[in-house]
């Protein structure tokens, strides 16, 4: 019983993420493509994947459309994976959200301070600690075996690393390598689900 965590693509720098709906560039798709090549190449030994869940963000979405491609697969969208909802800043440019909402960044909000129109980050967390609880209990109750991958987002992937090791979360906390299309696999051993596989990168 195996989970596989994909960050997505990489998409334009120059504006905020979040619930931006913009989808990948170039080097995103390249990459999103390397990914599912090396994984139709491996996918029989070595990762059997047999499930694939995406945030419904564009740019999660455009990186599961490239893997699902190569691996005849079905794309079960989610917006219980998305990135943090940054209200109306989503998708626009920094030069912009500067000047209209200066200063306002994820790690200058307080725990419970919510984005104008989005989630506070103490909301994002406990959204993906409760996606993250649903997901393994689904795998474990039905007594799921074949292996599901969701693509996500690097804040995402934080969280369920802060999870796993029992390490308080919160915006202003290190963050854990979550490199464009990197592949992170969680197993279920001994009774307790870990991190086996960190931030792999062998497919570029």
């Amino acid at each position: 019983m195996t989970i596989y965590f994909v960050r997505h693509g990489a998409d334009d720098e120059g504006y905020r993420g979040g619930w931006s709906q913009r989808g990948l560039n170039v080097e995103g798709y390249r990459q999103s493509e390397k990914l599912g090549r090396y994984l139709k190449d491996h996918n029989p030994s070595t990762f059997q994947i047999q499930r694939i869940v995406s945030s419904d963000l564009q740019r999660a979405l455009d990186t599961a459309n490239e893997i699902a491609r190569f691996m005849d697969l079905p794309i079960e969208r989610s917006s219980r994976w998305r990135e943090t909802n940054n209200g109306v800043i989503a998708g626009m440019p920094h030069e912009i959200v500067n000047e209209r909402f200066p200063g306002l960044y994820f790690s200058s909000l307080q725990m419970e301070e919510k984005y104008p129109g989005g989630e506070s980050p103490l909301d994002f967390y406990t959204r993906i600690q409760a996606s993250f609880n649903q997901l393994c209990e689904e795998q474990s109750a039905k007594n799921h075996k074949e292996n599901v991958m969701v693509v996500t987002h690097g804040g995402v992937i934080n969280i369920v690393y802060h999870i796993l090791k029992g390490l308080e979360w919160t915006n202003r906390s290190e963050s854990f390598p979550a490199s464009n299309t990197a592949w992170h696999r969680v197993e279920y051993i001994d009774g307790q689900w870990a991190f086996t596989s960190e931030n792999m990168l062998e497919h570029l």
